[in-house]
């Protein structure tokens, strides 16, 4: 099985900034995509940001763009999420998710990332 373990998370005024982190474990494969998800309060899931596992291909939710970066780390098995300017509208649970393949073929998709960590509150006072 494939462990994941997200931190960085917390309350944080807006305009503030936060810097999520996610390790993977465990009988990961050999090369795996990764991505950051996150569900506000009463919706449903959404998609934040996803990378390639050699970091060539990045994608990023509209709503995100230009605020956070995502990022990893192959040696560490780790991925990371860059959070500034936050608004209150970023409040929601993050979640961190790997693929099984260093590509995939939906990057917005959850379906594609069949390995997921707890996630991480993130709180954005206004």
């Amino acid at each position: 099985q494939v462990q994941l373990v997200e931190s960085g998370g917390g309350l944080v005024q807006a305009g503030g900034s936060l810097r999520l982190s996610c390790a993977a474990s465990g009988r990961t494969p050999s090369s795996y995509a990764m991505g950051w998800f996150r569900q506000p309060p009463g919706k449903e899931r959404e998609f934040v940001a996803s990378i390639s596992w050699r970091g060539f291909t990045i994608v990023y939710a509209d709503s995100v763009k230009g605020r956070f970066t995502i990022s990893r780390d192959n040696a560490k098995n780790s991925v990371y999420l860059q959070m500034n300017s936050l608004k209150s509208e970023d409040t929601a649970v993050y979640y961190c998710a790997a693929a099984s393949a260093p590509l995939v073929k939906e990057w917005v998709s959850p379906g594609e990332f069949p390995y997921w960590g707890q996630g991480t509150q993130v709180t954005v006072s206004s």
